[in-house]
């Protein structure tokens, strides 16, 4: 028996007295609303503007400030009025450190509170949307941001055990006070929750499932990191800006510096700039593997979204993650070609009636047909969307391309060498006009295809390189050469891959203070003749080990293989794909080496013979 097969048909024969098949006669005129399913979705017969709106702090079992209290977690409710001993509701849960700087969503929505200190207005549409529908909307201020206590601490252990108390509370295992001191129970809740984030905020969602929980029936991760090694480094490189985890802390948090400034010399210290090597302090912000938080303990379904051009949480984020859940948890995925995107704002009302459909069924026991629907939904193109039955395509084939002394990239290994120096470039430069001698990079196409290939899953690389120094950075870019007509604007600055367009959409109910009511966005676009479908970097020195670093010996061979970011994508026919090795990659941030800034020209020799790409082909006729 599956696991929500032990625990949410429980939850569903608990609601079957409050749910009200839509057709069947009311019991009075007068009765209170009571939850209502129709066409396997339940409907929007309570009050949004009589919602009970409240707040309570729950208590952390951390004290991240050192203060000597462990931290309060402020959380804020809205809930239908029905809700309490004659009705009790599932939790909707938003966590997020973002309600101060910079605010959250693409509209950057902040919180506005009455004279009691209650919301009247809750960022995003989850609480217009949902609550009338027989939900409870949970907004909680992650520790060390806005009205919580404590220090934020980059993904670390209180970022994710004060959203593991709040799901404790709403269970029955946590303390919550109000504001006068006095304890607070949940007794309006089935104790059903299920978190939803973008970002940090989905990371915050991936981190408390991964404590295995009880009471966390689902979760809804829209880009979030599953290692945050893996948001500021890239095997070994620095990928951002030096000190991204303290930089960050100090960015969400409104208190002064020095409230929390041995909390940030210590992510200072652990985080290593210096080396760039992964460490014990990295392990414990590891979602996937890690102490705190680890994938093997989800015991929730999961409905994940991903960005393959995502430059900020890019997509082994996701893959590496998804691959270590256990079998058994339920699970859905949407694969886009957008960036660091909520596709709330990408395929609003597939996105909406999807989410819709997954919290009835997971939170509320409706049966629909959500989990009858194929596993994934994967991007192709602009306005080009497809199903499959799981990510990667289970149909998928290795096949290893190889670089040949004339340029080509075929199936058989070639003899011979190529040269090119380590320097900083961006990606436009690397891959741009792939016939043309360039002694910064060296690029391999095949001939054109004469059918549509899919690579779906994630692709790696092995080189037989010689350097000429000690250290190098070691890229590599998978292109789709052929004209073609692209999302465009994938940069954090540049959209994410969408465009504003005219009007707005209304989800849900308004209220003076809290309108529903979003503008619209449309895929933005470009006809171009390439475009780099995957990336990969590595620091040489470490390529036996992340965790410590190997000078290499001048003149010496080595043959380093590792992987690249993982994609879906298709290869039109009349298209080449193209395999261009090269230095440090300026797409991905601030790349350095050692601690030092890099494109400082080592001199990078390949044997052909020892170097090939192997992709995960889904092939045409």
């Amino acid at each position: 028996m599956s696991v929500f097969q032990r625990r949410g048909l429980l939850a569903a024969a608990s609601l079957a007295a409050a749910i009200a098949v839509a057709g069947a006669p009311a019991a009075s005129a007068t009765a209170e609303p009571g939850i209502t399913v129709s066409g396997g979705v339940t409907q929007p017969v309570f009050s949004y503007a009589d919602a009970i709106r409240e707040h309570v702090r729950v208590q952390s079992p951390l004290d991240s400030d050192g203060d000597g209290k462990k931290d309060l977690v402020r959380v804020d409710i809205i809930r239908p009025k029905e809700s309490g001993s004659g009705l009790k509701v599932p939790v909707i849960m938003h966590q997020s450190p973002y309600f101060d700087k910079p605010g959250v969503g693409f509209q950057l929505d902040h919180k506005k509170y009455d004279a009691n200190g209650n919301l009247t207005k809750f960022p995003l549409f989850y609480d217009n949307y949902f609550v009338p529908r027989g939900y409870a909307y949970v907004s909680v201020d992650m520790a060390g941001t806005r009205l919580s206590e404590g220090c934020p601490t980059g993904g670390g252990p209180s970022d994710v055990l004060g959203g593991k108390a709040v799901v404790d509370w709403l269970n029955g295992r946590a303390t919550a006070y109000d504001d006068q001191g006095a304890p607070v129970k949940a007794t309006w809740t089935t104790g059903r929750t299920g978190m939803i984030g973008h970002s940090y905020e989905g990371g915050l969602a991936i981190g408390v499932a991964g404590t295995g929980v009880p009471g966390l029936a689902t979760i809804v991760p829209l880009a979030g990191p599953s290692s945050w090694y893996d948001m500021w480094r890239a095997n070994g490189t620095l990928t951002d800006f030096k000190s991204g985890p303290q930089w960050l802390a100090q960015m969400i948090d409104e208190d002064p510096d020095e409230k929390c400034a041995a909390v940030h010399q210590r992510m200072t210290a652990g985080s290593d700039d210096a080396t760039g090597n992964y460490n014990a302090y990295w392990n414990e912000l590891n979602y996937r593997t890690g102490p705190v938080s680890n994938a093997r303990n989800v015991r929730a379904s999961v409905l994940a979204v991903v960005g393959m051009q995502d430059r900020n949480v890019m997509g082994n984020q996701f893959s590496e993650w998804w691959a270590k859940l256990p079998r058994d948890v339920r699970r859905k995925a949407w694969v886009t070609q957008y960036g660091h995107l909520d596709p709330f704002w990408a395929r609003r009302q597939v996105w909406v009636d999807t989410l819709h459909k997954w919290f009835d069924h997971e939170l509320m026991g409706v049966t629909n047909d959500i989990m009858r629907q194929p596993r994934a939904d994967v991007q192709l193109g602009p306005d080009r969307w497809i199903t499959q039955s799981d990510w990667p395509a289970r149909q998928a084939r290795t096949t290893t391309l190889r670089p040949q002394a004339d340029g080509a990239l075929g199936r058989v290994p070639s003899k011979g060498t190529g040269s090119y120096l380590d320097t900083l470039q961006t990606e436009e430069a690397m891959a741009g006009d792939p016939g043309t001698a360039n002694p910064n990079r060296l690029a391999y196409l095949t001939p054109p295809l004469k059918n549509a290939i899919r690579v779906s899953g994630t692709p790696s690389v092995s080189l037989n390189v010689k350097l000429d120094k000690p250290a190098a950075n070691l890229g590599v870019l998978l292109v789709d050469y052929g004209t073609d007509t692209r999302i465009h604007g994938v940069a954090p600055d540049k959209g994410q891959g969408l465009k504003l367009v005219d009007g707005q959409d209304c989800v849900g109910q308004s209220t003076a203070d809290d309108s529903s009511c979003y503008v619209r966005a449309a895929d933005n676009t470009i006809t171009s003749g390439f475009q780099v479908v995957s990336r990969g970097v590595i620091d040489a020195q470490n390529h036996t080990s992340l965790s410590r670093q190997t000078p290499l010996t001048p003149g010496r061979p080595y043959r380093i293989t590792w992987k690249m970011l993982p994609q879906d994508y298709e290869f039109k026919a009349g298209h080449r794909l193209g395999l261009v090795l090269t230095g440090t990659n300026a797409d991905l941030g601030e790349p350095a080496l050692g601690g030092a800034e890099t494109g400082a020209g080592t001199k990078v020799t390949v044997d052909l013979a020892g170097t090939s790409i192997s992709l995960p082909l889904v092939t045409g006729k």
